[in-house]
């Protein structure tokens, strides 16, 4: 294998199991056989920005693939995840659903006519979970288009009976407050930053077993370990790039390993100091 195959492989980007990822996972894929009721659970999922939330989304999608019906002759699709808008817009979001099923629709088209073709398209394909990424995006929009939007969310869960999953930055727990019967159906899940334990060992250990390098690094060693941490501020998707960053350098600097000193070498700025890097220029 040559170096450029190996620098492709590190970039890859791979799904690394953890404790509170399977216990979400499993709780999600739950909620698919919950029974339809007039007030159905659902899961609000908050984390810093790069710390896990729409990885563990994806892989949650990948596990729900859509399916043919042979029974029915017609597709089945029980989960459906999309993005909010930039800003709270009826009309965009209905557009989002449309586009992720690849269903038709014209611009021109009333919103109402939008939102029953939504409606009657989602419970054709026996859609049990919404997903919905970025939710805090509502807060970019006047109190006006929040209450709407929500309203949205709201009647798609009571007409349909199905589960709503939001997911965004802490800010997403106040968009979802702002409606008090909205938030009261939901229940959060937070997506902690990592701290130095055995549970960051275990992650930091199932990171160098997917590099393609032969001899082993020892991040899992003490003053190796905290130097990632420090670095990534315990966010999971940073921990990725220091460890994908300083891979990449020990390939193209011929070594088989990655050693403490290389994350001194490496072109990566932590996400505080990200900032300051401009406010210099």
């Amino acid at each position: 294998m040559d170096k450029e195959d190996k620098i492709r492989i590190i970039r890859e980007q791979k799904w690394i199991n953890y404790s509170d990822a399977v216990d979400i996972i499993k709780e999600l894929n739950d909620l698919k056989s919950y029974p339809k009721s007039s007030r159905m659970p659902n899961i609000l999922l908050v984390g810093d920005s790069n710390n896990g939330k729409t990885a563990l989304i994806e892989k949650f999608i990948s596990l729900n693939p859509a399916t043919f019906s042979e029974e029915n002759s017609e597709m089945e699709c029980s989960v459906v995840a999309v993005q909010a808008p930039p800003e709270p817009d009826e009309r965009r979001f209905y557009n989002s659903i449309l586009e992720k099923l690849l269903a038709p629709y014209k611009i021109s088209e009333k919103l109402d006519a939008r939102q029953m073709r939504v409606k009657n398209l989602l419970k054709k394909l026996d859609v049990k979970i919404l997903i919905i990424d970025e939710i805090h995006h509502v807060l970019a929009g006047a109190p006006t288009k929040q209450r709407k939007f929500l309203n949205v969310l709201k009647f798609l869960s009571n007409e349909l009976k199905i589960s709503l999953i939001c997911a965004g930055t802490k800010d997403a727990f106040n968009a979802i407050q702002t409606d008090p019967q909205l938030s009261n159906r939901f229940s959060p899940r937070v997506l902690k930053r990592w701290g130095f334990n055995n549970e960051y060992k275990r992650l930091l250990l199932s990171f160098e077993s997917k590099l393609p390098l032969k001899e082993p690094s020892h991040f899992i060693e003490d003053g190796f370990a905290q130097k990632i941490l420090a670095l990534s501020e315990g966010l999971i998707g940073e921990i990725s790039k220091v460890i994908e960053l300083s891979a990449i350098y020990a390939i193209e600097n011929n070594f088989e390993k990655v050693t403490p000193d290389m994350l001194d070498k490496i072109r990566y700025v932590p996400p505080s100091d990200r900032k300051k890097v401009i406010y210099k220029l």
